[in-house]
């Protein structure tokens, strides 16, 4: 008795046999069936048809195009390197300008900013023209940043006046293709190299001072103190400030350090514009004539 009782519950715990239904069998009338799931995409549709695994040729494309990005980002970091080196060359070319030589000076540091254009830029436009540029901004932006920087250094110390956007981009076209979208610099970048510009034009006025040339210097913080009144009313607008927020502080220290220097040598010109304008030796530090 114990053991049939045994065998009975053992038979009821037992699984029930299952039927597998083959993918070739019809399902019963009435019933639904279930479709596969497939990723497809407008790349691989047509391609979905003759592959027998449509999902793992679609993360292939995604995998090449991903490695194909990271390789021009790559050569685009190289390029924006060597532009800003190269620029950076140019700035320090102007810097050596003074009251006797600055038509030579100047005239070199075009033949420079051009060389720049002709051999780095132009590999920047190779890489980025008809495509997604804006994808690899970080990758260029330091490099188009130096360059703005340079370009308007040596326009405002030839002309005076200040290079704007559409001027450097009009400059830049003829080195894209005319059937494709052309590498345009965008505001961001241009208003972000024009803060870099301050800090050089400081550097400048404090040298032309030093050399004698107060006008030229007080133009420059004329100039100055125009770029930071109008970069304070559009950085708060701006949808990257992080890197603006901190160049605006940087750029009203440069201020202050040109309107101190002017003011110093205005209150006390009679000790140093002598001093400094004159190539008299009989003049002392004070700007009077020693007495014998």
């Amino acid at each position: 008795m114990f053991k049939s009782s045994a065998i009975h519950r053992l038979c009821l715990m037992a699984p029930k046999p299952q039927r597998f239904r083959h993918f070739g069998e019809t399902a019963p009338p009435g019933t639904a069936t279930k479709k596969p799931r497939t990723l497809t995409t407008d790349a691989t549709a047509s391609a979905v048809d003759s592959d027998p695994n449509p999902m793992r040729n679609a993360f292939s494309k995604y995998a090449s195009y991903l490695n194909d990005l990271n390789e021009k980002r790559e050569r685009v970091v190289k390029a924006s390197r060597d532009v800003t080196m190269n620029s950076k060359k140019v700035i320090f070319q102007v810097h050596r300008i003074s009251k006797n030589n600055k038509e030579e000076v100047l005239e070199k540091a075009e033949k420079d900013l051009a060389a720049v254009v002709d051999q780095y830029i132009s590999r920047l436009v190779k890489e980025l023209q008809g495509t997604d540029f804006w994808k690899l901004r970080r990758a260029y932006s330091p490099g188009v940043q130096e360059y703005v920087e340079a370009a308007t250094l040596c326009n405002f110390c030839k002309t005076g006046a200040l290079l704007n956007l559409d001027q450097i981009n009009a400059s830049l076209r003829p080195l894209s293709d005319p059937s494709v979208e052309p590498l345009q610099i965008n505001v961001l970048d241009y208003l972000l190299g024009l803060a870099d510009l301050t800090g050089e034009l400081m550097r400048l006025a404090i040298g032309r001072i030093s050399d004698g040339e107060l006008e030229f210097a007080q133009k420059i913080c004329s100039f100055v103190r125009e770029i930071h009144r109008e970069l304070m009313l559009i950085a708060p607008k701006m949808d990257d400030a992080s890197d603006m927020k901190t160049k605006m502080d940087v750029m009203l220290q440069s201020v202050m350090k040109i309107e101190n220097a002017c003011f110093s040598v205005h209150v006390r010109g009679s000790e140093y514009i002598p001093f400094l304008g004159s190539e008299d030796t009989n003049f002392s530090l004070l700007g009077v004539p020693e007495i014998e």
